[in-house]
């Protein structure tokens, strides 16, 4: 203990000593007093460097010298045109959707004892759209409520149901699942892609434009069958399967109480061509000719809102064809008796000088 009191007393010493060499030396001037020194010190301080700002404080620094330069420009006039600095980066095209379409999904799928060239179309529909989704046939008595549990499952917003009677007459349903409407049309005049070997390619699932004719508009069932023709082949706003490509057509025609399908592509010209001639069609395929039958309220049922009265069962035509066939050989008979019985009744009477030579 005694040498740490000796060191600590010599230290001391040692303080007093300094301090007091120091005050010696202000009192004669040589050395300045602590308080300017500091001053000094504070005065030729270094300043820190400033912190770097992130990204998102810069983008709101800029916005705000941006709106009170926009403050300023509108105090000096109206009139003045706002200068738009060279690196800001441009917002984008603002683009309008309407909201038709939005997350549509259609179920494409058909009945049992469909034929080859049905099947084949509703392969062709299942290429051409992408928010189509396809599922077994079905194999029930009452097909048309079995189509609605089944779009239910696979989250679809809509249905488009082959139906297929006596391996010759097919029916086209489409229905919005699962409130409705729905139409009923009967195929007639199918040509599918591979069939009629047509020059027209287009992109695998690009955005199609839809065609209708102007006389869409002129009566109430057709405006309901544009707006289900719509909802069912427009793809959806920004789907993932789809590819940004405007390349071909879907054109709808109203002739002879039926619609006309026609799948076009767009031809761009190439080389010496662009000139001469501008965009031009190509048919790509399939083709097909839809006879509205009924619009119902529901999905594949309920009120019937229009039928067609001209509309004409196959079955009924098949039954009088028949008829005519069998009539056919009747009025064979027939005419072979007239003809024998005018033969009879017109028969020439024995001349006098048959047999005169013999005599």
């Amino acid at each position: 203990s005694t040498p740490q009191r000796t060191c600590g007393r010599m230290k001391n010493k040692k303080k007093a000593a300094r301090k007091r060499e120091e005050a010696e030396a202000r009192a004669r001037g040589e050395l300045k007093d602590d308080s300017d020194s500091e001053s000094e010190e504070e005065e030729y301080e270094e300043e820190p460097a400033p912190k770097q700002k992130s990204a998102s404080k810069k983008r709101k620094a800029a916005e705000e010298a941006e709106d009170e330069d926009d403050d300023d420009d509108d105090s000096a006039g109206e009139d003045s045109e706002e200068e738009v600095p060279a690196n800001r980066d441009r917002p984008r095209i603002k683009v309008d959707f309407t909201g038709v379409n939005a997350k549509e999904k259609t179920l494409i799928l058909s009945s049992r004892g469909v034929t080859s060239r049905y099947r084949h179309l509703m392969l062709d529909f299942c290429t051409m759209m992408p928010n189509s989704k396809k599922d077994a046939k079905l194999d029930t008595k009452n097909p048309q409520g079995a189509v609605v549990e089944v779009a239910d499952m696979k989250s679809c917003t809509g249905a488009m149901f082959f139906e297929c009677r006596k391996r010759t007459d097919c029916y086209m349903w489409l229905s919005k699942c699962p409130q409705g409407p729905s139409v009923k049309f009967y195929v007639e005049n199918v040509h599918t892609m591979a069939e009629l070997k047509l020059t027209g390619n287009h992109l695998k699932f690009s955005r199609p434009v839809l065609h209708f004719d102007a006389s869409f508009d002129d009566k109430p069932h057709l405006r309901l069958i544009k707006e289900m023709l719509t909802h069912t082949f427009a793809t959806p706003y920004r789907h993932h399967k789809m590819k940004p490509f405007i390349d071909h057509i879907f054109a709808f025609y109203w002739e002879d109480g039926r619609v006309w399908f026609r799948n076009y592509q767009i031809v761009h010209p190439e080389g010496k061509e662009v000139r001469a001639t501008g965009l031009t069609l190509s048919e790509a395929g399939p083709r097909l000719c839809l006879q509205p039958i009924k619009i119902f309220q529901g999905a594949f049922g309920g009120p019937t809102l229009y039928e067609d009265p001209s509309y004409v069962s196959p079955n009924i035509q098949r039954r009088e064809q028949k008829k005519q066939d069998m009539g056919k050989y009747a009025r064979k008979v027939q005419k072979k008796a007239e003809r024998k019985a005018h033969a009879r009744m017109n028969a020439l009477k024995p001349d006098e000088l048959d047999g005169w030579a013999m005599d």
